[in-house]
């Protein structure tokens, strides 16, 4: 598609559309000359270009990419009017798309008549499903996998709540001998399960924590934010077909938070938390005396604990959701591609000898590390450090990210490594662009020749 055409036409129908009132003249104030502008977009656009080439697949770092281009569009075409989404008055147009898209994900999870509203982030996203647990919960604490996202345990902190972290098994999922054990003493009264890790891209037993619900009396809240939309690829019958059990228990659990800037092709930030009971929006209650102008429309700041939100992002949402539906043939498709790259590259890992695979990847996330000799944890790490460093120099750049690792998780995955260190970093790499597919053969080629130059294999 031609972006440049999408966003030209998107300046010219908003000229269109502020030509439809009253001409007024702009104030002084906000005159800026030429010169001066041009000036400091040159040194804006030459600080831009210190960025990691984020877009491309040599980038296999962290999880990031650019949205795509209608999610770009829609956000640029919105964000010249720049609604609020607090209140109906704020974004008449981009609170009835939040409501649209809200209903999609809601959809998507299979939760009915449910309640749930975009976020800035994630954090913000869990935050508030656990300031709804601790509301149901009083007085009892929250359990989640050590494997779990740090927000977890600093969002406790916040609510005032006491976290409980359960040991993970050697897939870095929630040990479940373990999670009933701690829910024996009767202290937890919700329990947090991550459907895609952000380290591992693990998926925890959903389903089989549901089976301890009734006898220990606790909410359930699941953490999709990184691997929620994979649950479009629970029904295929082919080859990157996930396990459905888990993804189809989420329309049990009590809420669930996805990140559409993440699988969804948004850009930074939004967010998503959903309840499957639409009665907890009880606990948002307030006023605003100078807010809810319209007072029969609905105000997502009334159900929300944040206050002004970008409408742009629910616009760009929308827009994204029209072209590349949350199904299986729609968004799914980017996703598919995604993990048939990561099973491809994990099937060459398992099959060289000079890189070897952590673990076989769940998602779309592949870890592996630099095959060294001696085996032990300090050269390990060195090597990724190097491979980090140096791979992203010279013709040929590949952007990297590493995961540090306990000895026990790497020495119980792989024994022959000696266990000299704590922890060892090693490399973990995010195919989540859909390009991936075609480059991972490329992609490999280059890390095992980067990994070659770092230990002095031929």
């Amino acid at each position: 598609m031609d972006l440049q055409k999408w966003i030209t036409l998107a300046v010219e129908e908003n000229a269109k559309w502020q030509a439809t009132f009253s001409p007024f003249a702009p104030h002084s104030s906000m005159e800026v000359e030429d010169d001066a502008f041009s000036a400091a977009f040159r040194d804006f656009t030459n600080r831009l270009g210190k960025n990691y080439p984020f877009f491309h697949p040599s980038y296999a770092g962290h999880m990031v990419r650019p949205p795509h281009f209608a999610a770009t569009v829609g956000y640029l075409a919105t964000m010249l009017i720049n609604p609020n989404n607090h209140a109906f008055d704020g974004g008449p147009a981009t609170v009835e798309m939040e409501k649209e898209v809200v209903a999609q994900l809601s959809a998507m999870f299979g939760f009915g008549a449910s309640f749930g509203h975009l976020t800035t982030s994630g954090t913000i996203a869990n935050l508030e499903a656990l300031y709804v647990a601790r509301e149901l919960r009083p007085g009892r604490g929250v359990a989640f996998s050590e494997e779990a996202h740090f927000t977890h345990s600093r969002m406790c902190r916040v609510l005032g709540l006491e976290s409980h972290p359960v040991p993970a098994d050697r897939r870095g999922r929630m040990d479940i001998e373990a999670l009933e054990g701690l829910l024996r003493t009767r202290q937890i009264g919700t329990v947090v399960l991550t459907a895609g890790t952000t380290g591992l891209g693990a998926v925890d037993p959903i389903h089989e924590v549901l089976t301890l619900r009734e006898r220990y009396d606790f909410r359930v809240h699941v953490d999709a934010a990184y691997g929620g939309f994979f649950t479009l690829l629970k029904s295929l019958d082919n080859a990157v077909a996930l396990p459905p059990e888990p993804w189809l228990a989420i329309s049990q659990c009590d809420s669930v938070v996805v990140d559409p800037h993440k699988h969804g092709l948004q850009p930074y930030g939004c967010g998503a938390v959903l309840f499957n009971d639409p009665d907890v929006d009880r606990f948002y209650a307030h006023d605003s005396p100078y807010t809810y102008c319209a007072s029969t429309e609905f105000n997502p700041g009334e159900t929300s604990l944040e206050c002004s939100r970008a409408g742009a992002a629910a616009a760009a949402l929308w827009l994204t959701l029209q072209v590349l539906p949350p199904t299986s043939s729609g968004l799914g498709q980017v996703l598919a591609a995604g993990r048939r790259a990561a099973l491809d590259w994990s099937d060459r890992i398992a099959s060289s000898e000079i890189l070897e695979l952590y673990q076989e990847p769940e998602l779309d996330i592949v870890t592996y590390f630099p095959v060294v000799r001696p085996a032990s944890m300090k050269r390990i790490d060195q090597t990724s450090a190097g491979m980090l460093e140096n791979g992203a120099k010279g013709a040929d750049p590949v952007f990297l990210s590493t995961l540090k690792v306990s000895s026990e998780a790497l020495t119980g995955r792989h024994s022959g490594i000696a266990a000299d260190a704590s922890e060892a970093r090693i490399i973990r790499s995010v195919l989540m662009k859909p390009e991936f597919e075609h480059f991972i053969p490329q992609l490999h080629d280059r890390l095992e020749t980067l990994a070659s130059s770092q230990t002095g294999f031929a």
